[in-house]
């Protein structure tokens, strides 16, 4: 009995170590190495001080601003701390609820435009923190950001595409336009009122 107790404590310590030492040591270096910036945090800066992370999203609610997806994570969403998708279910009223407003913003955005809404426009993501929207809800958004700025939809639908990242490595993943990286270059090439 003490031979087994012997043996499996050694196995709880080799593992440990392995396992909750050497091998996120091994990871983060790696990360450092291949990825430097994503590893110290992919921080964003505007006028010289930190405005956030392209990595992490964040909510921008002002007209002349492209909007990100809703988000479920924390009290007010957009809690890096608190990570996290609805997890509600397609019977759910509390999400048919949430989605109707979404709709009802993004109509706003539009009026009299019966085309489909991207879904990205009305729906959080898993994480409730995805700094990316899709092209088609990007510019959706155009003509809101237009007016609100006094500049021509023309210019900020050419902004937008600037903006659109294309799939990872060809095949991964979907096009997306980065949130805050579009805000930014809004605010620096189309200024307006």
């Amino acid at each position: 009995m003490m031979k087994l107790i012997l043996k499996s404590t050694g196995f709880v310590i080799v593992l440990t170590v392995l396992l909750g030492g050497a091998y996120p040591a091994l990871v983060a270096l790696a990360a450092h190495l291949f990825w430097p910036e994503e590893a110290d945090g992919s921080f964003v800066t505007a006028n010289g001080r930190v405005v956030g992370s392209w990595l992490i999203g964040q909510n921008f609610a002002g007209a002349g601003y492209l909007h990100p997806r809703p988000s479920a994570a924390g009290k007010e969403g957009y809690d890096g701390t608190a990570s996290s998708g609805t997890n509600l279910g397609p019977t759910s009223a509390d999400l048919a609820k949430s989605v109707a407003v979404a709709v009802a913003a993004a109509r706003a955005d539009r009026p009299g435009d019966s085309r489909p809404l991207p879904a990205d426009l009305v729906t959080s993501s898993g994480s409730g923190l995805d700094p990316h929207l899709s092209p088609e809800a990007a510019r959706w958004q155009a003509r809101r950001i237009a007016h609100a700025r006094g500049v021509s939809e023309t210019q900020v639908l050419a902004l937008i595409d600037g903006h659109v990242e294309r799939r990872t490595l060809g095949f991964l993943g979907e096009p997306r336009v980065n949130v805050l990286l579009t805000n930014i270059d809004l605010d620096r090439e189309l200024p307006g009122r």
